[in-house]
């Protein structure tokens, strides 16, 4: 178990509001350490727990897109440093199963205003609160225990502490969710399909491009970002009945894989499947997304993927930046209130949530279409849509969801009498 504690004082941006408040946040990803960053901005004491041993790096890359993304992403004051270490993706290439190419979708496309590797954002977050914010690594909350003073929590490995509320950030299948709202099947819909990533040798010497194959229901995405040139990053996403796994055992997730994608007919499909065995950072879930009818239940509240979270397409991590300056704000706003600011939380971000998620609905069959008549039509959209012109309107269509809420300026609320 490793503890970082806060030994500066913080530059505050607004009124100290929060500095009776002792919070407890359940995951150090990228949503629980931005809400870190503006509780502590308030003055209060925040702990993150998280139980890897340490800051998870790599993952997926993340885009940001729309007005409210940028506005958050300028008053945590780090629009700049997201920008200094972008992945600068260039163009993703459709391909034949000879590896002719077959629809250039340009980096304009693909990839918002900015976008940043998870881990990457995960870091920033990190330096910019860990001289104010506890965080503890290699532990977990194993029970809530609340009552009318706050809620006594024990953990997996550390010592029994009370905090006055606990945030569940801690993603789609939410420990913290499970203790408070119940078990994830009440709250996890299955959308019939997978996905899966790990890093393999960059045998085609791939520089910050993609080349993309398809079969009926499963497709096959072979990437380099640019901060590794010696490797390349698999995707695979394939249409599936619920499979019955250990979500734990890496073994058999890497034989499900092995499986599906026997005899994929790329002439490069078999060199980046033969880095699965060995894989060390395989990622596998379901495309799923999570339905919760509150997001608050007494002193617990649920924040990012674990009170609204779609496995991919849904603009997860915008989504969850937005929402944990919204939850902070109101918090403040509430002077610590935790009835009056839940419900402001849940009454400002829930149709928005659910409209980011909305649009994640039909990533599997996009990404892995079910026919090969699919296929086609796929990728004569993207055609289209690669001309600058189109690309614009769709760019703007992307954005809707990801801008329609109107976001307060709590700092500037904090200060009126």
């Amino acid at each position: 178990m490793t503890t970082s504690t806060s030994t500066k004082s913080q530059t505050p941006t607004a009124a100290h509001s929060l500095a009776h408040l002792n919070v407890l946040i359940s995951g150090a990803s990228v949503a629980g350490p931005a809400l870190a960053l503006w509780l502590a901005r308030y003055g209060a004491r925040v702990t993150v727990v998280e139980k890897a041993p340490a800051l998870r790096e790599g993952g997926f890359a993340v885009d940001f897109r729309g007005d409210a993304h940028r506005t958050v992403l300028r008053r945590m004051g780090i629009w700049d440093e997201v920008h200094r270490r972008q992945t600068h993706m260039g163009r993703q290439i459709l391909v034949e199963a000879d590896d002719t190419e077959r629809v250039d979708l340009p980096a304009f496309l693909m990839s918002g205003d900015v976008e940043i590797f998870r881990g990457e954002l995960s870091k920033i977050l990190h330096e910019r609160t860990r001289d104010r914010v506890e965080y503890v690594f290699g532990d977990s909350v194993a029970s809530l225990t609340e009552d009318s003073e706050g809620v006594a929590v024990t953990f997996d490995h550390g010592a029994p502490r009370r905090f006055d509320l606990v945030v569940g950030a801690d993603g789609l299948h939410s420990h913290t969710r499970r203790l408070a709202f119940g078990d994830e099947s009440r709250y996890l819909r299955f959308l019939g399909y997978y996905v899966a990533g790990f890093d393999v040798p960059n045998h085609l010497g791939l520089d910050r491009t993609a080349r993309i194959y398809s079969e009926p229901g499963r497709t096959l995405l072979l990437s380099n970002y640019g901060a590794d040139p010696a490797r390349a990053g698999v995707g695979l996403v394939f249409g599936s009945e619920r499979l019955d796994y250990d979500r734990h055992d890496v073994k058999q997730q890497k034989k499900i894989l092995a499986d599906r994608f026997a005899n994929l007919g790329w002439r490069h499909a078999a060199g980046a499947l033969d880095g699965l065995e060995s894989a060390g950072d395989l990622y596998f879930d379901a495309i799923a997304q999570i339905h919760v009818d509150r997001l608050s239940r007494g002193r617990v509240v649920l924040l990012g993927d674990a009170g609204y979270g779609a496995t991919m397409g849904g603009i997860g991590t915008g989504t969850a930046l937005v929402c944990a300056y919204v939850l902070a704000g109101e918090l403040a706003a509430a002077r610590g209130d935790h009835h009056v600011a839940f419900a402001a939380y849940e009454a400002e971000v829930r149709d928005y949530a659910k409209g980011c998620q909305k649009i994640s609905g039909n990533a599997g069959p996009f990404l892995a279409p079910p026919t090969e008549k699919k296929i086609r039509s796929r990728d004569r959209m993207y055609r289209v849509l690669s001309s600058r012109f189109l690309a614009g309107f769709f760019k703007r269509l992307t954005e809707k969801a990801a801008s329609d809420i109107a976001l307060k300026d709590y700092a500037r609320l904090d200060r009126q009498p």
